[in-house]
C-alpha cells in the first residue's frame, strides 16, 4: 500500500500533494510499469483523506499519461521515460549584492509623480466604464486617448493630426519594431552619432542595416547620410548633447527625404525646455507625408507607465491596417482611459509646468554647487537650457574609461559622452550628468569623490 506524508507539503491542496508523490514514484521507478495502484477507497482510508482527494489525484495522473484505467479492474502505471534521481546541491549563501551607488547620475527621478490626481482619475474610470474595460480594444488605441493626444499635439507642438493616424503602444521599443515591419528590413536606417545606443541595438536586433548619421553643431548633416533611406532623429532635444536642430537644418533634412525616404522624429524629452517654448515639431513642416512622429509619456510621467505613440502619415497608416492590422493594442484600456482624462482635464499641462519649475530649480542648484566647488576651474558646463541632463567637460589626463571607472569605485555612477559614439572611441573628457534623480544632500559628497578621482 502506498504511504505518503501529505502534511509535508503545506500551502498546496492535498490532491496536488498526492499527485506529486505518485508521479515522483513513477518517474523514479519506485512504481514499475504495469503495476496496479490501490483502489481510490483503499488509498483514501490508508492516507486518512477523502475519496474525492484520491480521485482528483488519479484524474490528473490519467490526464498527463502517467497511469491508465481499466474499467472495473483499476488503475495501472504506464511505461514512461524514467529520470534518475538528482542529488540537489546544498544551498549556497546568497551572492553578495552589488551595492547601490552613492549617487546615480544615469537614472531618471520618479519622486514627483502626481499620485493623488492619477488615483482619482482611475477611480472615476472604474466607476464610469465598469465591465467595458474588459472588452477588446481597437488596435490603434481607444478613440478617447487618440483624440486627447491629437489635441495635446496641436496645443503644445504645433502639430495638427488626424486621431485616426495615431497609433498607441506599450513603449517606444514596441513601436520601433512595428516600424521595422512597416517600412521594411531591406532599407538602410541611420541613427544619430553620437546618440542613444538602445535605438541602434533595437534596429540591429531587428536585422536591418544600420549606419551612423554624423552631426555638427546644427544637427544631422544631410550630405553625410550616404545610402540611408530612413533617418531616426531627435531634433527638438538631442540626447546626449542637448542640441536643438534649427529651422533651416530641419528644412534641409526634409528636402533630403524628398518623396522616397523616411524621417522618424523621436520627440523624447522635448517637454522640458526652461527658457523658451519648445520649437514646433519637425512633422509640422512636412507637406509630403514623410515624417513619422513619435513620443512617450514614460519620461514626463514615470518610466513604468509604458504608454507611447506615433503619428503615421496617412499612406503608412493605411499600410499598417492592411498588412499589420492583426496586431492587438498592447496598452490596457484602464491605463488608456486614465491617461485620456489626465490630458483632457488639463492635468498633464499642470504636471509639466510644475515639473519644469521643479527641475529648473534642481538644475540651478546642481550647477551652482558645481560652480562653487573647488573643482570649478577644471569643469565646463555645457547645454544648460533643456532636458533633464547636461554635459560637464572635465580637465583631466585620465581616459574616459579610467575616469568613470574610478568614480564607480567611489560610488558615483555616470557615463562619459564617448560611450554614446558607435564609430569612435576617442576620449572626450565629457560626462553626461542626469540630474533629475539627484539628491542635493548627496551631491556635495559626490563632488568630493570626483576631486579624489581626478587626483
Amino acid at each position: 500500500m502506498l504511504t505518503y506524508d501529505l502534511k509535508k507539503a503545506p500551502g498546496i491542496p492535498l490532491y496536488e500533494a498526492l499527485y506529486r508523490c505518485i508521479r515522483e514514484d513513477i518517474l523514479s521507478g519506485a512504481l514499475a510499469p504495469g503495476e496496479k495502484l490501490p483502489s481510490k477507497r483503499a488509498l483514501a482510508q490508508n492516507l486518512e483523506v477523502s475519496k474525492i482527494t484520491v480521485e482528483a489525484a488519479y484524474d490528473q495522473l490519467l490526464a498527463e499519461g502517467y497511469i491508465r484505467s481499466r474499467e472495473k479492474v483499476g488503475y495501472f502505471v504506464e511505461a514512461v521515460e524514467r529520470r534518475p534521481r538528482i542529488q540537489l546541491p546544498q544551498p549556497r549563501a546568497p551572492a553578495r549584492a552589488i551595492p547601490e551607488p552613492l549617487l546615480d547620475l544615469t537614472a531618471n527621478g520618479t519622486g514627483q509623480f502626481p499620485f493623488s490626481v492619477w488615483s482619482r482619475l482611475q477611480r472615476g474610470v472604474m466607476l464610469d466604464y465598469g465591465r467595458t474595460l474588459l472588452q477588446p480594444l481597437p488596435n490603434r488605441g481607444i478613440p478617447e486617448l487618440r483624440q486627447a493626444i491629437g489635441e495635446h499635439l496641436l496645443a503644445f507642438r504645433g502639430l495638427r493630426v488626424d486621431p485616426q493616424n495615431i497609433l498607441v503602444g506599450a513603449g517606444t521599443d514596441f513601436l520601433y519594431n512595428l516600424l521595422l515591419q512597416l517600412l521594411g528590413r531591406d532599407l538602410v536606417y541611420a541613427v544619430e552619432e553620437p546618440g542613444y545606443d538602445k535605438i541602434r541595438k533595437i534596429y540591429a536586433a531587428g536585422g536591418v542595416s544600420c549606419v551612423s548619421a554624423p552631426m555638427d553643431s546644427r544637427g544631422v548633416i544631410p550630405s553625410a547620410l550616404g545610402k540611408a533611406q530612413v533617418l531616426h532623429i531627435s531634433p527638438s532635444h538631442h540626447f546626449p548633447t542637448g542640441l536643438v536642430t534649427p529651422l533651416d537644418r530641419r528644412r534641409e533634412l526634409l528636402a533630403w527625404a524628398g518623396t522616397d525616404k523616411w524621417i522618424i522624429e523621436d520627440d523624447y524629452d522635448s517637454e522640458f525646455r526652461f527658457h523658451a517654448r519648445p520649437m514646433p515639431a519637425m512633422a509640422s513642416l512636412d507637406s509630403r507625408g514623410r515624417v513619422i512622429y513619435m513620443n512617450t509619456f514614460s519620461k514626463s510621467l514615470a518610466p513604468s507607465i509604458r504608454i507611447s505613440y506615433m503619428v503615421l502619415p496617412p499612406e503608412l497608416m493605411a499600410r499598417f491596417q492592411r498588412d499589420l492590422g492583426f496586431y492587438s493594442c498592447t496598452v490596457a484600456s484602464f491605463e488608456q482611459y486614465t491617461l485620456a482624462r489626465f490630458l483632457r482635464e488639463g492635468c498633464f499641462e499642470k504636471h509639466i509646468n510644475r515639473m519644469r519649475r521643479f527641475y529648473k530649480n534642481r538644475r540651478n542648484t546642481v550647477i551652482a554647487m558645481l560652480e562653487a566647488s573647488p573643482l570649478a576651474p577644471r569643469l565646463e558646463i555645457l547645454e544648460q537650457d533643456a532636458g533633464l541632463h547636461f554635459l560637464v567637460r572635465v580637465q583631466t589626463r585620465l581616459s574616459d574609461q579610467e575616469l568613470t571607472g574610478r568614480l564607480a569605485d567611489l560610488g558615483v555612477r555616470v557615463k562619459a559622452l564617448s560611450e554614446y559614439y558607435h564609430d569612435s572611441s576617442a576620449d572626450r573628457h565629457c560626462l553626461v550628468v542626469n540630474y533629475s534623480g539627484v539628491q542635493e544632500s548627496q551631491l556635495e559628497q559626490a563632488l568630493t569623490l570626483l576631486w579624489e578621482a581626478l587626483g
